[in-house]
């Protein structure tokens, strides 16, 4: 299996939809380190030609769920606007990073309005929304003045941490597999075509807005007319994916992905014993999903490797993250040929 230290610190770099600029840095940086050369979109994206003339985009999204500050309650504490729709029961209890425009950060935790369960008999019953919850910052305030001579202000940043295990037996337990495991397996296509001395008409694509549903719209090379999104593929009841597997998407909320372009994966998958699932997402998009509606003349297709409890406590491993990179490499192969 692969080195993951490069997922491990694309995680750990605080990336919420419009406070991606980190998390860009670094992808370009270690584009660079692998010898080519990456460059940024108007929008912050980062776009990398693997070849001259790319044909085929393959793309994935750095930006995560987060939120950020609406506004300082009169106790000290803060309310919040999400960014991204992250599940928040499973992030109660969070702790978190709020990053103020001055470059100060302060540390808190995602709690339940009046938690104590020895002073709220209902606290464990009720509704958790964003008006049932607050920011409780670790720091001697108790007022809304204290917390403004901090300098924090609406707009500023709110980012939870990730958690992040990776266990020896290949299961990756972290928030944000959706969809940093995805920028990952674009990072392996780049090293590892670098390393066999490879070029081929393909661009990897970072996008920074997915999670908002624009990160996919614009940006791409003018000579793209394949678009393969690399995003989480979904694990439920009604689906048949699993961890261990790349899932190929059918359809999504937004409608069916390209018959002709799903059909040679699968069978690319088939003839090279990659193991894969077919599924349809019931609420799912994705920048395939925006780059369509923004009107690009792209045959789009979708796969990524299976993630559990999405948007919550989530969990991927590394045979679908290495299954995802192989079919990517099989498609390449095949478009190059």
């Amino acid at each position: 299996m692969n080195n993951y230290n490069t997922l491990r610190r694309l995680v750990e770099i605080d990336s919420p939809s419009g406070f991606t600029h980190t998390a860009c840095s670094y992808i370009f940086e270690l584009l660079e380190s692998y010898g080519w050369k990456p460059e940024y979109t108007n929008k912050g994206a980062v776009r990398c030609e693997l070849g001259t003339n790319p044909t085929l985009a393959i793309a994935a999204h750095t930006d995560t769920l987060g939120a950020i500050v609406s506004g300082i309650k009169s106790n000290g504490t803060l309310s919040f606007s999400l960014l991204g729709s992250p599940l928040l029961p499973s992030f109660e209890g969070s702790y978190v990073r709020v990053h103020t425009m001055n470059g100060t950060v302060y540390t808190g935790t995602l709690l339940f309005n009046n938690p104590s369960a020895h002073a709220n008999r209902e606290a464990s019953k009720a509704d958790r929304t964003i008006d049932s919850m607050h920011i409780r910052l670790d720091e001697e305030v108790y007022s809304q003045q204290d917390t403004k001579k901090l300098g924090i202000n609406t707009g500023d940043i709110i980012c939870f941490d990730t958690r992040y295990q990776e266990l020896p037996n290949g299961f990756i337990k972290s928030h944000f597999m959706d969809n940093k495991a995805g920028c990952f397996v674009l990072f392996e296509i780049a090293r590892r075509l670098k390393e066999q001395g490879k070029e081929a008409p393909v661009e990897i694509f970072f996008s920074n807005y997915e999670e908002v549903g624009h990160g996919g719209t614009c940006g791409y090379s003018p000579t793209i007319n394949e678009l393969l999104v690399i995003d989480m593929g979904v694990l439920g009841d009604s689906c048949e994916g699993r961890e261990t597997l790349c899932s190929i998407c059918v359809k999504d909320s937004s409608g069916p992905y390209d018959y002709g372009f799903r059909k040679r994966l699968v069978e690319l998958a088939e003839a090279q014993a990659i193991p894969y699932s077919l599924d349809v997402y019931p609420f799912y998009s994705s920048d395939g999903s925006a780059a369509r509606l923004a009107g690009n003349d792209f045959r789009v297709a979708l796969i990524g490797p299976g993630v559990a409890a999405s948007h919550g406590v989530e969990r991927a491993h590394k045979k679908g993250i290495e299954a995802t990179i192989d079919l990517c490499l099989a498609y390449i192969e095949m478009t190059n040929g």
